[in-house]
């Protein structure tokens, strides 16, 4: 067992996701060894819980291409002033938190120093870029994963790496209620709603948008009982929407986030790949998945991407659980009549999603916890 002693943990996550996970990793951590402190970058969760942040974690939430090279002087400066005092400091084990851009370089380095490493939330190394994996062997102790076909990638190509489970998979009730979600966001009790999430981003909305409000307005038109209901991730997303419904009737609720009352609520849903068909899953909602990407990038991707699935149902069930209309095949009336039938019979993806929830239903932080224990300790081989 680690000694009782004072035990040092260093995090670094760099968004939001990255923060829960991270707070929920450090709570995990302080009720099996109540002397430990944390140092590192995190966010304000991870704050909470204890963790002296050497500066924001904003300044490593950047999306897009040109914004990172608009920001590269910085955070180049960053993670080499954070690597040199990490390795003054020497914590008992550093933890990269995602962010792999950013973290499994600190991890290489510290590593090379003598301080053992642990990464959590796999990169998707098994889907692009695959040479990736190198540098992890070299740079990793452990990886935790929150997905069992990750855990079998790694282990196949000689990483040490433990499957964890999902945080979500643990907070998501195995049956959610779904009168009670309806009578909480005013949607009517005894009609059939369709759950309508194009995406938290405004480009994906950009691409997204429309095609789903054509598509609903032909469920409507064989289907007038339906209600929908749309989650606005922001108040920018809101007006980008509410733009985009000028000139339509369609009896839809937006909200303002709660998406997972939406999901709760719903008796399906057309949503944009990404991690929202995780949750869709966890709720046990039967879906549609669909994506646009810009021409050239899809493209490219299309000549990169190794797996024959997009999105995490399938890719979780190794089997097209859910069907997945991608760029030209994402049609208005491909995605109606591909979600119509769902409307009455989606018992198929529904037992699929309960079986997956259960596998992912680990007390994931209590298990990244005793793996990182383990790790100090010593019995995981290096």
């Amino acid at each position: 067992m680690v000694n009782p002693g004072d035990l040092c943990v260093a995090l670094v996550a760099g968004e939001a996701s990255g923060d829960i996970l991270g707070a929920g990793l450090m709570r995990a951590l302080k009720q099996h060894h109540p002397a430990v402190r944390f140092i590192g970058v995190g966010g304000p969760l991870m704050e909470a819980e204890g963790l002296l942040s050497k500066f924001p974690m904003e300044r490593l939430s950047i999306m897009g291409l040109v914004e990172v090279l608009g920001r590269l002087r910085e955070l180049l400066g960053r993670r080499k002033k954070l690597v040199a005092e990490l390795i003054a400091e020497r914590p008992d084990v550093f933890i990269g938190i995602d962010a792999p851009d950013f973290t499994l370089s600190i991890e290489f380095q510290l590593k090379q120093a003598g301080i053992r490493t642990a990464h959590y939330v796999s990169p998707s190394v098994w889907a692009w870029r695959q040479k990736r994996v190198l540098k992890i062997r070299e740079g990793c102790d452990l990886m935790l994963t929150l997905f069992p076909f990750e855990a079998k990638f790694y282990e196949e190509k000689g990483v040490p790496v433990r499957f964890v489970g999902h945080t979500l998979a643990d907070t998501i009730p195995l049956q959610a209620d779904r009168t009670a979600a309806r009578a909480e966001i005013g949607l009517p009790a005894d009609s059939t709603i369709v759950a309508l999430m194009p995406g938290s981003r405004g480009g994906e909305v950009g691409r997204l948008g429309t095609l789903f409000f054509e598509t609903a307005e032909r469920l409507l038109a064989a289907r007038p009982d339906l209600h929908f209901v749309l989650p606005c991730a922001n108040p920018a997303r809101r007006a980008q929407i509410e733009a985009l419904l000028q000139g339509r009737q369609l009896p839809l609720t937006l909200l303002d986030g709660q998406s997972h009352l939406a999901l709760a609520a719903c008796n399906a849903v057309l949503i944009a790949s990404g991690t929202a068909t995780l949750e869709g899953l966890l709720y046990k909602r039967p879906m549609v998945v669909a994506y646009r990407l810009a021409p050239l990038t899809y493209w490219i991707l299309k000549r990169m991407v190794k797996s024959p699935y997009v999105s995490l149902p399938n890719l979780l069930a190794q089997r097209l659980l859910v069907p997945e209309l991608i760029q030209g095949a994402a049609t208005p009336e491909a995605l109606a009549s591909t979600l119509l039938p769902l409307l009455d019979d989606g018992a198929t993806q529904t037992e699929g999603f309960d079986s997956i929830h259960r596998i992912l239903r680990r007390d994931a932080s209590n298990q990244a916890a005793e793996a990182v224990l383990s790790l100090i300790d010593g019995s995981l081989s290096r």
